[in-house]
């Protein structure tokens, strides 16, 4: 049973945009460090062999999770691959504002009118707008649409760096599907990745009795209002959401081991980029909960417990009682996902996720006896500890305290 069954539905729905947004995040940790480690152009490389080896994955998951996938496999038309963006951790609600046009079902456009991850690399100069704007997703962008069909080309009306500088919107694109546009090569690391326990893992379907909306079958929605969705569904959402993160991440580590030397190179980049991205979005998740509220040793394990690092439940085995989580070998170490980077040998990460909720928060973490697996209690110091340097390299982005604001959910209809 999932562990998103157990927040309510208004959680639910404060819930899912974060975890969107906390996906997107995942880059502003990583690629830092790939820049450190290997340069910017090799950086690049990196993160188009890393989306295009999961994002074709993850969106036919939540098509066929939401019931919008198309009746013939593969001839999806633009409302599909719209549809998709707007539950892609690619794309997530706001942060990354597209609107859509839709002319018929083959020719589409979007633009963004607030693009959130050009916002945190334009101050780092034009050199790096170019490598996010060109470099990555010319072939990103495609390798997404090609998931709902593989004759759809995404091409730019005109894209950063801005001219002038605060041009708006950021960026127009448009999306064509012809039967004459050849079909792309997938990254040879797609056919890694659709093996994975991840891509293949089971969950419960949406139960359609249900109060609330069940599917996302019918017309394009300018905004997606996640308060109309019922219960079942939005638990389903939460925890593709978190494959959607644990798919990207096992393409980061293909990509990254192609580029180290050893594997304590590779297990090094790994830890960093989950520190950061675990402990912001920790924070943020936190506040959505209204966590921060109660007293933090018994809000920490109800933040555990709603983490991408411990979800869906069917992927990470672990259990939180009380003031105490357990953790227990599953299908996430098979696929060497978040999880299986902790333990006793390894408290980083655990360590983020509940200082994201009061510095004063640590754990302590000891093998269980006589079984495999460990066990993690969360405790509180008498001194704050310092903010992690992988945190503090999250925090710069705009992401970290980006609030999301209401919306009006309408019918996009041809044009």
């Amino acid at each position: 049973m999932s562990r998103y069954a157990d927040l309510s539905r208004a959680e639910l729905a404060a819930v899912v945009p974060e975890l969107l947004l906390m996906g997107q995040l995942i880059d502003r940790s990583g690629m830092a460090w790939c820049i450190a480690a290997f340069g910017r152009e090799e950086m690049l490389q990196v993160a188009i062999e890393e989306w295009a080896a999961a994002s074709p994955v993850y969106t036919r998951r939540m098509q066929a999770a939401l019931g919008y996938a198309p009746d013939v496999p593969g001839q999806g038309d633009v409302v599909t691959i719209f549809k998709g963006l707007q539950l892609d951790i690619g794309a997530p609600p706001q942060f990354m504002d597209f609107r859509y046009t839709v002319h018929d079902p083959w020719h589409g456009e979007f633009r963004l009118d607030h693009c959130g991850a050009l916002m945190d690399v334009e101050p780092m100069g034009e050199d790096y707008v170019r490598g996010m704007c060109h470099d990555i997703e010319d072939p990103t962008f495609d390798a997404t649409a090609i998931a709902s069909n593989p004759h759809a080309q995404v091409r730019p009306i005109h894209r950063p760096p801005r001219t002038p500088v605060d041009r708006h919107p950021h960026c127009a694109w448009t999306v064509v599907i012809d039967d004459a546009h050849p079909e792309p090569e997938p990254v040879p690391a797609l056919a890694v990745v659709e093996r994975s326990r991840a891509a293949t893992l089971a969950l419960a379907p949406v139960d359609a009795s249900d109060e609330g909306r069940s599917d996302y079958a019918g017309p394009l929605l300018s905004d997606l209002d996640f308060s109309t969705f019922s219960h079942s569904a939005l638990v389903r959402i939460a925890d593709e959401v978190c494959l959607q993160m644990h798919l990207l991440d096992r393409s980061f580590a293909l990509a990254v081991a192609e580029r180290t030397e050893t594997d304590a190179e590779l297990l090094k980049l790994r830890r960093k980029q989950l520190v950061g991205v675990a402990g912001i979005g920790a924070e943020r998740l936190g506040r959505a909960l209204g966590l921060d509220r109660l007293d933090p040793v018994e809000g920490a394990p109800r933040l555990l417990a709603a983490h991408p690092l411990l979800n869906p439940a069917e992927y990470v085995d672990a259990e939180v009682s009380g003031d105490t989580l357990v953790v227990r070998p599953g299908p996430a170490d098979e696929d060497g996902a978040w999880i299986s980077l902790c333990g006793p040998h390894w408290t980083a990460a655990l360590q983020a996720v509940v200082r994201g909720l009061d510095a004063h928060l640590d754990v302590e973490v000891s093998p269980l006896a006589g079984e495999a697996g460990w066990q993690a209690l969360v405790v509180r110091r008498d001194e704050p500890a310092p903010e992690a340097s992988e945190v503090a390299v999250v925090r710069f982005s705009t992401g970290a305290a980006f609030e999301f604001q209401p919306r009006r959910s309408l019918p996009i209809t041809p044009v």
